[in-house]
């Protein structure tokens, strides 16, 4: 992933978090917000109660795959923050790839409905 595609200030993290919108499932917490960019930014977060450094940075590995795959298909000028859940952390990659793909696509039809909201 490009460093452009980044979200890496702790500022824009918190900013996002505190005003942006927020989906959950079991193994993810997303939230997002609308930036001024062409492109979609991405943040992705492993908390320390969950393990060691080398187990957080091995799970935001996979992550970074999984959203790589995923933004090849689609781009709607978004910040995202990615969170992984305790439960997701036991999920094989094929299982995770799966729930994310779930999330994301809710988003989308959640994203759709509120601009057909405000056209009308």
């Amino acid at each position: 992933m490009k460093k452009k595609y980044i979200v890496k200030d702790s500022k824009d993290f918190e900013k996002i978090i505190k005003t942006g919108q927020c989906e959950k499932n079991k193994s993810f917490i997303i939230h997002y917000k609308t930036n001024n960019l062409e492109y979609n930014r991405y943040g992705i977060s492993v908390s320390k109660k969950l393990g060691n450094a080398v187990f957080r940075n091995k799970n935001k590995r996979r992550i970074r795959s999984i959203v790589d795959d995923y933004k090849k298909d689609y781009i709607n000028n978004e910040d995202y923050i990615i969170i992984l859940r305790k439960s997701g952390t036991e999920k094989k990659y094929n299982e995770l790839k799966n729930d994310f793909f779930e999330l994301m696509n809710r988003l989308r039809k959640n994203s759709r409905k509120e601009i057909n909201n405000e056209n009308k």
